[in-house]
């Protein structure tokens, strides 16, 4: 299998993160590509349409994207340990959370980095960061105990969104008025799989 990647999207990285934790890394090959909203890689077009990353090729059937697809097979192809049926909705919406909060903020950097300055909306990148800061709010308000508990999707989603935060929206201060979350978070970071997926 070939995964379609850029180490500094944290979509990508909640799926080499997954690949990490299922005992996966050696059974598929990275491949890395430069793609933008507004210029697709050629390389990923034969396999998703939307010239997206992340995107998953395999052998025995079409390519998988979108990367709570990819990594809802991951799990299932290893056993399926992260995405338990004792708490599925809870662990559903927080991985939902999480991957929000990684749109919003991809968002924001697009705005800066792709966009014409000319063009650039400082309402829509406010708007943006108010999704993400009522996220957070509720992630450290009513999510902690989940996040405390058994891994599973949901904790790495949020940890790649926060990691994201840490990489492209720093002078945000995400850690401010959040400190239950902060705690885990510094926590979570240590795990190997996190460790081994930091961007440079």
């Amino acid at each position: 299998m070939q995964l379609f990647q850029s180490p500094a999207s944290p979509f990508v990285r909640k799926v080499v993160v997954t690949l990490h934790e299922t005992s996966q890394t050696g059974d598929v090959e990275l491949v890395m590509v430069t793609t933008t909203p507004v210029d697709s890689a050629s390389e990923i077009l034969p396999h998703n349409p939307t010239g997206k990353i992340p995107t998953l090729s395999r052998p025995d059937g079409p390519a998988l994207y979108d990367s709570r697809v990819i990594c809802r097979y991951l799990d299932a192809r290893a056993g399926g340990k992260l995405y338990r049926d004792a708490r599925i909705w809870d662990t559903l919406t927080l991985e939902a959370t999480g991957d929000a909060i990684m749109d919003a903020a991809v968002s924001m950097t697009y705005e800066r980095r792709v966009r014409p300055e000319e063009k650039q909306f400082d309402g829509w990148i406010e708007a943006q960061w108010g999704k993400i800061a009522r996220s957070l709010d509720t992630l450290n308000s009513r999510w902690m105990s989940h996040l405390n508990g058994p891994l599973d999707m949901g904790q790495i989603s949020v940890g790649c969104a926060l990691g994201y935060l840490d990489l492209r929206h720093d002078a945000r201060g995400w850690r401010n008025g959040h400190d239950a979350l902060t705690r885990w978070y510094e926590t979570f970071a240590q795990r190997p799989s996190m460790q081994a997926t930091r961007p440079a």
